[in-house]
């Protein structure tokens, strides 16, 4: 039974890998990088590090850790620059969100910067409504490393235990993932999936292992996600 749901951020609860592309675009640009479409998408579920280091490569450039800072630096300003005033969500996230947070323990896990969340979190009202939150900087691999989605279940179990509840199990977790790396990590994980076609295809979430691949959100509710996972 489904005891807990991790969304990962980035093509799940916000659309904006389209706009996360064009910062990386002009931040790289300053520096005489290019940066292609299917490059960027050939890296989903990287975080930003590891995102640089193998834009450099492919560029045969070097990056240094202080270039590396200050790229990373011009690519978050620009990112902020590129949101509107009300942040892009996707349809019906929010409501499917709230509705969980009533009955489930919820988390975040994405390879983006802890500050690009907190600052969608922020402008969409979303604060609060998830109990933990893992970013890039508190891991050491990305996507499709397992590391990120244990540590979720730590978070979370912690927490239960301080709360005297018994601890989580990884089958407990259903994650919610957009890209091929993220639904690889949390099966390796042992978690159960959910795809949503945002970013990729049916036929690649499938041949990545998804349980489920789904259009939309929209279309979920706290009764689909137990007649669907509690049952099968």
């Amino acid at each position: 039974m489904i005891q807990a749901i991790l969304f990962d951020f980035n093509g799940v609860v916000v659309d904006d890998e389209p706009l996360q592309m064009k910062a990386y675009q002009r931040a790289l640009a300053s520096e005489g990088v290019a940066l292609a479409e299917a490059d960027y998408y050939s890296l989903l579920g990287t975080d930003d590090e590891t995102f640089l280091r193998r834009t450099y490569e492919r560029a045969e450039r070097e990056l240094t850790g202080e270039k590396f800072a200050e790229v990373l630096e011009a690519k978050s300003r620009a990112h902020r620059e590129l949101l509107t005033d009300a942040p892009p969500l996707f349809p019906g996230v929010v409501n499917f969100v709230k509705a969980l947070s009533r009955e489930y323990a919820l988390g975040v896990v994405s390879m983006a910067r802890r500050g690009e969340i907190e600052y969608v979190f922020e402008r969409a009202a979303l604060n609060g409504l998830f109990d933990v939150v893992v970013a890039a900087e508190d891991v050491t691999a990305c996507k499709p490393d397992p590391g990120c989605y244990n540590s979720a279940l730590e978070l979370l179990n912690r927490k239960r235990g301080d709360a005297h509840i018994v601890p989580l199990q990884p089958a407990e977790c259903l994650v919610i993932e957009d890209a091929p790396p993220g639904i690889e990590s949390a099966r390796r994980a042992g978690m159960r999936t959910l795809g949503v076609t945002n970013t990729v295809g049916e036929k690649e979430l499938r041949a990545a292992g998804a349980d489920i691949v789904t259009h939309s959100l929209a279309d979920w509710t706290v009764d689909a996600v137990r007649h669907v996972f509690d049952y099968r």
